[in-house]
């Protein structure tokens, strides 16, 4: 087959502006990185509810406020998540999520009675795992990013813990994709799954394996605790490859090939954050459970 330049370059210039969106939003300060997860949590909503009247009819019929609703109820427990770092004027973040929460609590469910033609309790539990799917995690994320401790480096100098979390979980599945893919295309012969014929347990173990090494590499060079760093790195490349299989599956059931196409050649929100989705709260139990004391 011919190598196609015109998708070439759609797919370089749209990875190079996501890399360098990501990585302002991510590195720049508390808001930038809350923003930034506000935009993708909304267009992972709207992938998830058109992805779910793919495989569920009824669930494309839903009241106007019940779709948007459960987006901003999601959003709700995304800001009551949050740190005491973000705050307008007196009024934190936190605070606006926990109102804003018990608010839809009490009308959500009422509004639905009096507008929907007939409760779907399918369609209730739907959206109450898309919650538990994005808006949980991405709460998760954002209360990790929110950490203000502090760690010194062995010569002296520090870093923001909050700031490293995210990063180290984002860099852990970028490696294991890559890897994943080159020991898989290298040495691969045994399918992973049906769901993504694609990958192989010879791709998936390798890939694993050298993102905890890659990991504890990078942490050594930094100064990061390196047993930290390699727990972190396991927990979200196997969790997150648990993750990019589910999406898989969704999409399987929706009968489409990409979630979206907010990214020329590269698809959509859930395509591209899906082992995210999946990885941060199993880090994020490590990280309250053992990494505490810090």
């Amino acid at each position: 087959m011919a190598f196609n330049w015109k998708t070439f370059r759609t797919r370089s210039g749209t990875a190079v502006i996501f890399v360098l969106v990501m990585m302002a939003g991510l590195l720049w300060n508390h808001w930038s990185f809350f923003l930034l997860f506000s935009v993708i949590h909304f267009g992972c909503w709207y992938e998830y509810q058109k992805l779910t009247a793919g495989f569920e009819p009824d669930y494309a019929g839903i009241t106007p406020f019940h779709r948007f609703g459960v987006m901003l109820a999601g959003y709700a427990l995304m800001l009551f998540l949050s740190g005491d770092q973000l705050a307008l004027g007196g009024l934190s973040l936190h605070s606006l999520g926990w109102w804003m929460g018990l608010l839809f609590f009490f009308f959500l469910p009422i509004i639905e009675l009096l507008f929907a033609r007939r409760i779907q309790p399918k369609n209730i539990k739907a959206s109450f795992l898309g919650i538990l799917y994005i808006s949980l995690s991405w709460g998760l994320l954002l209360d990790l990013r929110c950490i203000d401790a502090v760690w010194t480096r062995a010569n002296g100098s520090p870093f923001e813990l909050g700031k490293v979390l995210p990063l180290a979980i984002i860099f852990s599945i970028w490696i294991n994709d890559t890897m994943a893919y080159i020991v898989g295309s290298l040495i691969g012969k045994t399918p992973l799954s049906v769901i993504s014929p694609k990958k192989t347990w010879e791709g998936t173990i390798g890939g694993i394996i050298l993102s905890v090494v890659v990991m504890g590499l990078i942490a050594r060079g930094f100064g990061f605790p390196i047993v930290d760093a390699c727990i972190i790195a396991a927990i979200a490349a196997i969790t997150g490859t648990i993750g990019d299989l589910l999406e898989s599956k969704l999409k399987r059931m929706a009968g489409v090939k990409d979630s979206g196409s907010f990214m020329p050649g590269h698809g959509g929100f859930l395509d591209r954050f899906d082992s995210l989705l999946f990885a941060t709260p199993f880090v994020w139990i490590y990280v309250r459970a053992f990494m505490e004391g810090w």
